[in-house]
C-alpha cells in the first residue's frame, strides 16, 4: 500500500512537472483571447502561497432550462465523485491568489465532459474542451467581463443569460462548468459545420474549420457571427482571431499532456488509465 501510494503520488508530481514544458496556458502567458477576457489581469505565475476558495454565484435556472437540464447538479452522485478526485494549485493573478486545477485534474474534467456530451458524434473530443477553457481563462476560474459590461463567470466564462439557458446553476463551479461547456461545444459544431458543409475542403481542412467555427460561435454574438462563411475568419474580430490560435494551443497541450503522463505511469508501474471511471446510477 505504502509503494502505490508513492507512485500515485509521483505520478502526480510529474504531472505538474510535465506541465512547466507544455506550449499553453501551463507553460506560457496567453495573450487576450476574447471579448470575455478583454479585460484581462497581467497573466498569473506559480505561487506556493494558499489559495483561498472562489465564491459561489448560483444563478436560478430559467423554467425552460430546468425541465431540459442534462445537469440534475442537486442530485447526481457522479459529480461529486470527480469533484472530490481534483486537485487544486495556487497561482497568482495580479495582486490576487487564485487556484487552478492541477494538469491530471484538467484531463479528468475534460474527458469526462466531452465523453458525457458525446462530441465524438459532432467530430469534437476532449481536447477541444481543453482547448476553449484554455483560450478562456487558461484554466483559472475568475469573473471576467465582456467589452459590454457582461459580467463572464468561472473557468469557462459563461455570461449569466447563457448559465441560466443550460441549466447551469453554478458557473464558478468548475464541474459543472466543464461539463456546460462540452454541451455546449455540441451545439458550436453542429452550427459550425453547416456554414462549411458547401465548401470544398478536404478531411483536415474541414476539421480545421470546424474548430475555427467553435471558437467563433463561443467567443461571439449570434450577430456576430452570423457574418462567418467558412472563407473569412481573417476579417473577425482581433480577439476572435486569438481565441481560435489559443484553442489550437490548448488542445495540443491537452493532447502532449495525456501522452507525457501516460508514460510517467507507464514508467512508475501503476497499471490502467489516467482517465476518469466512475460507476453510474440510473440518473447519472
Amino acid at each position: 500500500m505504502a509503494s502505490q501510494h508513492t507512485s500515485v503520488h509521483y505520478v502526480v508530481m510529474l504531472a505538474g512537472l510535465v506541465a512547466v514544458g507544455l506550449t499553453g496556458s501551463m507553460g506560457t502567458a496567453p495573450a487576450p483571447v476574447s471579448d470575455t477576457l478583454a479585460q484581462r489581469a497581467p497573466a498569473p505565475s506559480p505561487v506556493v502561497a494558499p489559495a483561498p476558495q472562489p465564491a459561489v454565484i448560483a444563478l436560478a435556472p430559467a423554467p425552460a432550462a430546468a425541465a431540459v437540464s442534462p445537469f440534475k447538479m442537486a442530485t447526481n452522485g457522479y459529480y461529486d465523485q470527480l469533484r472530490s478526485k481534483l486537485h487544486w494549485m495556487p497561482v497568482r493573478l495580479g495582486d490576487s491568489i487564485l487556484e487552478t486545477p492541477d494538469p491530471k485534474s484538467r484531463l479528468l474534467l475534460v474527458e469526462s465532459a466531452a465523453q458525457r456530451a458525446g462530441l465524438a458524434q459532432v467530430g469534437l473530443s476532449y481536447r477541444d474542451v481543453y482547448g476553449i477553457i484554455n483560450a478562456e481563462t487558461s484554466w483559472i476560474p475568475r469573473m471576467g467581463a465582456s467589452k459590454d459590461g457582461t459580467p463572464n463567470l468561472g473557468i469557462a466564462q459563461f455570461e449569466p443569460a447563457t448559465a441560466r439557458a443550460v441549466g447551469l446553476t453554478d458557473p464558478t463551479d468548475p464541474v459543472q462548468a466543464v461539463h456546460a461547456l462540452a454541451l455546449h461545444l455540441k451545439d458550436a459544431a453542429i452550427w459550425s459545420a453547416k456554414r462549411i458543409e458547401n465548401l470544398k475542403l478536404t478531411p483536415e481542412e474541414r476539421a480545421r474549420k470546424l474548430r475555427e467555427g467553435v471558437s467563433i460561435y463561443y467567443n461571439l454574438s449570434s450577430k456576430g457571427r452570423s457574418v462567418w462563411n467558412g472563407l473569412n475568419t481573417a476579417k473577425l474580430p482581433i480577439e476572435t482571431q486569438r481565441h481560435i490560435a489559443n484553442a489550437r494551443i490548448g488542445a495540443r497541450e491537452a493532447a502532449e499532456l495525456e501522452e507525457q503522463l501516460q508514460a510517467v505511469r507507464a514508467r512508475v508501474g501503476a497499471p490502467g488509465m489516467l482517465t476518469a471511471s466512475f460507476q453510474k446510477n440510473n440518473g447519472g
